[in-house]
Parts: structure tokens; C-alpha cells; sequence
């Protein structure tokens, strides 16, 4: 899922932070409800009526192989697309509602990162801070050491995100939005592009940011080992319809085909033998006079 662009008419922000609202209820997390929530494209129906609940607080993992429809769930549900039918719901209020009187914050980590190449990490984690006037630079200095220091990448203001690994850069984007101190936040494929150790790290400082500030947080990715090593509740998304919900237990136990097709899939080792030794080069070589 690609961030929106500088241009969007849309209420969430570009450059990997999806405010959907600005707020205040306190530093706890918030609830989300998704009910019958449809969209289409080019009368292609890719969500078919999705129904889940988040509690506020809980770690909320949405998984499902390639083109069930994960991303254009999140796309609803930060504002980004209007569904065709359907609601999403946080701290019980439609995200299309115009009342304003109680608000929430809400941040997004998209898959790429997103980050400001132009920018220092600095820059890019006060960055929403800084272009909407919402503390003064000290502070925002300030709030900048802190959420570094949350994901282990204190002293790192000054460097390019060019500087870092692939690992350090989905950790930078993690900072930036907790640097909004968000009540929910949604973490697209958090893990994807990265090697065993970086998912490791980052499927940690997602469980202890979540302790921690008591963010209510909802990932969408296919890495069965990342769900089952956070998450609280599970659902399986496949096709545009959500087949299953629970614990990780209850999802491991779920009878369902589908369901343990997705969990059970692998590469057979056979495929990966090699039957016959690769054929190797000759090089003619001429003997010495």
C-alpha cells in the first residue's frame, strides 16, 4: 500500500502519518469496528462485506495471502476511499462523521516507510509536528530523542534515511508516528523486505510500544510468524470476506480449508534438490609450446 500524495483532497495526511483525526481522549487506545464494509472497483467486488472488531488497547493482526484485499481494507478504514457500503467506527464514531466535539488520533506506517529521503531521521519523525506549527521546535526536538529512543535508534537525528538499512527505516517510520501520540495505529506488511533478525526487532518494539502507550494497534500482513508472535485476536481475510476470528489458538484450530491452507503452506524441500549437478563450463586450454 503506497502513501497518498501531497495533493490528496483526503482528511489523512500524506508522508506515512494517516490522521484521520486530530484529538483528545486521553493516552489509551481506542476502539474500532468494521461492519458490512464493501468496495468495488470497476464493478469488481474486492470487499464483501467485512465485519471485525478491535478492543481498544489490543494488538489486532489481519492476515491473508496476496489480493484478498488487505490493503484496500486499510484504505477504508483510515479514510483514504470511501466503501461503497458499510462503516468504520473508531471510539464508536463513523470516520465520516462531522461531529468534531471528541476526536482521536490515528497513525499510519505504510509498507514502504515513506520516508523523506530529503529529509534528516529528524526531519521525518517531527515532520507532522512541524508543518502543522503544533509545538514549538524545542519540544518537537524533544519529542523526536524520545521516539527514537522508543525504537532503539537514539543519536540518529542527523543521519539520511539513505544511511540506514531497510530495518532502521521501518523503525525511523514507527517514530514518526508515534511522534503524533496516536491512539490507534495501523502497521501496513510491517515486515516485509526485511531479514529474520530485522523482523524479530520490529515485531518487538511493536509489543512493547503497545504496552507501553496502550495504543490500540491493528497490522495487516501475511508473515504467519509475526501474527501468531503479537497478536491477541487474528482474523483471516481471503477473497474480500473475513473466514475467520480469534485467538491465535483458536485460528491454528479453525477446521476450516482455507483457513489452514493459509497457515499450512509451504515450499515441499524436494523442489528446492538439485538432481543432477550443474553442468559445468569447459575451457579449452592450449598446452605450452
Amino acid at each position: 500500500m503506497n502513501p497518498p500524495g501531497p495533493n490528496s483532497k483526503n482528511s489523512a495526511t500524506s508522508n506515512g502519518i494517516g490522521i484521520v483525526k486530530s484529538v483528545a481522549l486521553g493516552p489509551h487506545g481506542v476502539s474500532l469496528s468494521v461492519r458490512g464494509l464493501c468496495k468495488s472497483y470497476n464493478g469488481i467486488e474486492v470487499l464483501k462485506g467485512v465485519n471485525f472488531e478491535v478492543s481498544a488497547g489490543e494488538i489486532f493482526v489481519i492476515m491473508g495471502p496476496s489480493g484478498a484485499g488487505k490493503s484496500v481494507l486499510l484504505r477504508q478504514i483510515i479514510g483514504l476511499e470511501k466503501p461503497d457500503r458499510g462503516e468504520v467506527l473508531i471510539a464508536g464514531l463513523p470516520i465520516q462523521s462531522p461531529d468534531d466535539t471528541t476526536r482521536y488520533r490515528v497513525a499510519m506506517v505504510f509498507q514502504s516507510g515513506a520516508l523523506l529521503t530529503s529529509m534528516t531521521v529528524g526531519e521525518n519523525v517531527g515532520f507532522y509536528l512541524t508543518q502543522h506549527h503544533l509545538k514549538p521546535s524545542g519540544e518537537i526536538a524533544d519529542i523526536v530523542a524520545r521516539d527514537l529512543e522508543a525504537v532503539g535508534l537514539a543519536g540518529t537525528e542527523n543521519k539520511m534515511p539513505d544511511e540506514l538499512s531497510g530495518g532502521m527505516r521501518k523503525r525511523v517510520a514507527i517514530a514518526r508516528a508515534l511522534a503524533v501520540e496516536p491512539q490507534l495505529i495501523l502497521y501496513d506488511e510491517p515486515t516485509s523486505e526485511l531479514d529474520p533478525v530485522s523482523s524479530v526487532n520490529i515485531a518487538e518494539d511493536i509489543v512493547k510500544l503497545n504496552e507501553r502507550i496502550q495504543v490500540t494497534t491493528l497490522v495487516v500482513s501475511h508473515d504467519r510468524d509475526l501474527a501468531f508472535g503479537i497478536a491477541n485476536h487474528i482474523a483471516i481475510l481471503d477473497s474480500g470476506r473475513i473466514i475467520a476470528v480469534g485467538t491465535p489458538a483458536e485460528i491454528k484450530s479453525n477446521p476450516d480449508p482455507c483457513v489452514q491452507q493459509f497457515l499450512n503452506a509451504s515450499i515441499s524441500h524436494t523442489l528446492a534438490v538439485f538432481t543432477h549437478e550443474p553442468p559445468v563450463a569447459s575451457v579449452p586450454i592450449q598446452a605450452p609450446d
